[in-house]
């Protein structure tokens, strides 16, 4: 009988082991489905999550969690006068609608936002002091090193967050920008102002052969071209980029993946340059005008071509580390 008694306590005790992780289990995956359930709510009625410091707590930092959570630490409010954050929030925006509205969106990673001035203290407990910054919370352990975006070194384009997110998360995300209509309405507006002068000048279109009008032309539509013009139509990036933390002003990217409006600008006045110290060299050799002045003509453009071509191949060096060659200027 005492052999029974013990027999059955033994099994009682076994039954109590293996029960309470089953319980514990299932604690679990119910709390993790319900935050699973909660940020998937939040997705569907905003692409960027906003949280403060509760929600950082519970849906960030206390596990159970299986989704990862890129957010974006920033300072939007006027006083705190970061202008850069407000150009970086743009892209970021651009970003989590492209995933949020894809046809792989998932419940694998979402895209959340935590400001300055709504969760301070998680500021605080990062000890972090600098804004706009990007770190992605990995569904499994602690963020490491490389889930700190690097902003000074990439940029904040939508295109190069994607790629990182795609690095530390495995979800791939193609950015879909909204149409921008202003490149189609000032086309047409300027094929308007043409066609009303060729209007007005029906009876006199004898500029319309003219070969230097057309030529002009065409050297300023390849210029335009060349310079990137299209790809701050398509893009949308900045104009340039301020450091947050030394206020030093970037006008040229340091990716060969990406570019400001100035760059465009910078590489359009230098091209031009370039096209201007060829034509200069080309009067020189074929022109009529006496030989003090197609001498002159010959060393200015001789002079322009060395100087903006070099000053081009400094930028190219700039933004595609590595390359080896230089010209007069490293």
């Amino acid at each position: 009988m005492e052999m029974f008694t013990r027999l059955l306590y033994s099994l009682f005790l076994v039954l109590i082991c293996n029960g309470v992780p089953s319980v514990g289990q299932k604690k679990r995956e119910t709390l993790l489905s319900e935050k699973v359930s909660q940020m998937m709510d939040w997705a569907s009625k905003r692409s960027v999550i906003r949280m403060n410091g509760d929600k950082f707590r519970r849906f960030v930092k206390a596990p159970p969690r299986n989704y990862s959570v890129i957010i974006m630490f920033t300072a939007l409010q006027p006083q705190r006068q970061c202008g850069v954050c407000k150009q970086a929030d743009e892209e970021y925006q651009v970003l989590a609608n492209s995933w949020r509205y894809s046809n792989a969106f998932t419940n694998k990673v979402f895209f959340a936002t935590v400001d300055f001035d709504e969760g301070s203290d998680v500021f605080q407990m990062l000890n972090m002091n600098s804004a706009p910054t990007f770190i992605n919370f990995p569904a499994k352990g602690k963020p490491k090193r490389s889930d700190t975006y690097e902003l000074q070194v990439r940029g904040f384009a939508a295109e190069q967050l994607a790629r990182w997110v795609a690095d530390r998360t495995d979800v791939h995300v193609r950015v879909i920008r909204p149409p921008n209509y202003a490149g189609p309405l000032m086309l047409g507006f300027l094929l308007a102002v043409i066609g009303g002068l060729a209007y007005l000048r029906r009876n006199n279109l004898e500029f319309l052969f003219n070969k230097n009008v057309w030529a002009f032309s065409a050297l300023c539509f390849v210029l335009i071209m060349t310079s990137g013009q299209m790809w701050n139509h398509i893009r949308g990036p900045p104009y340039a980029h301020k450091n947050p933390n030394t206020g030093q002003v970037s006008y040229i990217h340091g990716s060969s993946q990406a570019q400001f409006v100035a760059e465009t600008h910078i590489v359009l006045l230098f091209n031009s340059a370039v096209t201007m110290g060829m034509v200069l060299l080309h009067e020189a050799a074929t022109s009529d005008l006496d030989i003090g002045k197609r001498k002159i003509m010959c060393v200015a453009g001789i002079g322009l071509v060395m100087l903006f071509f070099s000053w081009l191949l400094s930028i190219f060096r700039a933004k595609y580390h590595g390359y080896p060659y230089s010209f007069l200027m490293s």
